[in-house]
């Protein structure tokens, strides 16, 4: 008797934990930076490359540097302990919103904490798809021991030029743009 009784009390333990009127658990909060964008399946072809490296993107989506990006794009390496990288993120801003569909910016918080990344980007208005990279995949293999790089990238994946020091204006910008991409903005 004490056996059926027992079965029974267990049985009604796990029916209890299975109802259909449990409350789903609360979706992972959503990062405040944007998602990156969809890239085309076409892998890049160009004669210089990015790593082939891929990253989750706190907005959603991921970047896959294999991949080409289908538009010409500027690829800027930041963390928000970077003195330089502060300065310069909000006059990558400033181009992106004046590039429009023209040219893509993305950036890659590099080496950093998502939380003070995030923050920082809030703080100085970069509203331009972030990728995450926290151990630095993407410096290791670049071999790159600094912040910030600044990649120029053409459509099909080909590396036109690696920019060493911070980029200070969006007319030095636009610059290095028009003569490694070949576009006016």
């Amino acid at each position: 008797m004490r056996a059926a009784w027992a079965a029974a009390a267990v049985a009604a333990l796990f029916l209890t934990g299975c109802t259909a009127d449990e409350p789903e658990p609360a979706p992972a909060e959503r990062s405040a930076l944007s998602a990156c964008p969809d890239q085309p399946e076409q892998l890049s072809s160009g004669t210089e490359l990015m790593p082939a490296v891929a990253l989750d993107c706190p907005g959603g989506g991921e970047l896959d540097l294999g991949r080409a990006p289908g538009v010409p794009t500027v690829v800027n390496l930041w963390a928000s302990w970077c003195v330089p990288c502060r300065e310069e993120l909000p006059v990558l801003q400033e181009f992106a919103e004046q590039a429009g569909d023209g040219v893509r910016v993305i950036g890659v918080i590099s080496k950093d904490g998502q939380s003070q990344a995030e923050s920082f980007a809030v703080e100085s208005g970069a509203a331009f798809p972030h990728a995450f990279d926290p151990q630095g995949e993407l410096m290791t293999e670049l071999g790159l021991n600094a912040l910030p790089f600044t990649y120029f990238v053409d459509a099909d994946g080909g590396l036109r030029h690696v920019q060493t020091r911070p980029v200070t204006s969006v007319a030095q910008l636009n610059d290095l743009v028009a003569e490694h991409l070949g576009v006016q903005v």
